[in-house]
């Protein structure tokens, strides 16, 4: 049975993560990452910081972003204040390999994954976990990503995978690369 097509867009690319109808953030991930972006304050966007920066009184400055990664944890927020997420991750993160950057007019977060090929159910513990047929497509996805990096001779680009797909971590011996 096909899926119809809706559902296997809503499975690529970004997820958003809501909250009473407001999107926290959105999220992607790939064999080796986990993207997170999140609309900042246009006061922390480049081509908008000289608009704020007119309007401060003598001796302020502007608010900074601060983010801090550990193997686990997330915080995201503004020097000085809380954390506007303060939260442990999906899966674990090498810490010194993942950064953030204003891209695009939004705040991108790149995590580098511990575990190549581990899918992640979700970008925040206690957030939206994916639905049983969008972690299936994401599965595949970084399945066939695993299998054009171990066979560079090959082109995957229009392989199918059909049925229940496996993890893709562990099929077929597992990675036997990092």
């Amino acid at each position: 049975m096909e899926m119809p097509k809706e559902l296997k867009d809503k499975a690529k690319g970004r997820q958003a993560y809501k909250y009473q109808d407001r999107t926290i953030y959105e999220w992607e991930q790939t064999i080796d990452e986990v993207h997170i972006y999140i609309q900042p304050p246009k006061f922390l966007i480049p081509k908008y910081k000289e608009e704020f920066r007119k309007q401060l009184q003598p001796g302020e400055k502007l608010p900074e972003l601060e983010i801090k990664f550990k193997t686990n944890h997330l915080d995201v927020g503004i020097k000085g204040n809380p954390p506007f997420l303060n939260e442990d991750l999906g899966g674990q993160i090498k810490s010194s390999e993942s950064y953030w950057m204003i891209e695009d007019d939004e705040l991108h977060i790149q995590l580098q994954k511990m575990y190549k090929a581990e899918t992640w159910s979700c970008a925040v513990k206690g957030h939206a976990a994916l639905d049983p047929l969008t972690q299936n497509e994401v599965q595949k996805s970084i399945l066939l990503e695993r299998f054009q990096e171990e066979n560079p001779g090959f082109d995957f680009s229009g392989a199918e995978v059909n049925g229940m797909v496996p993890d893709p971590r562990n099929f077929m011996g597992g990675v036997r690369y990092t």
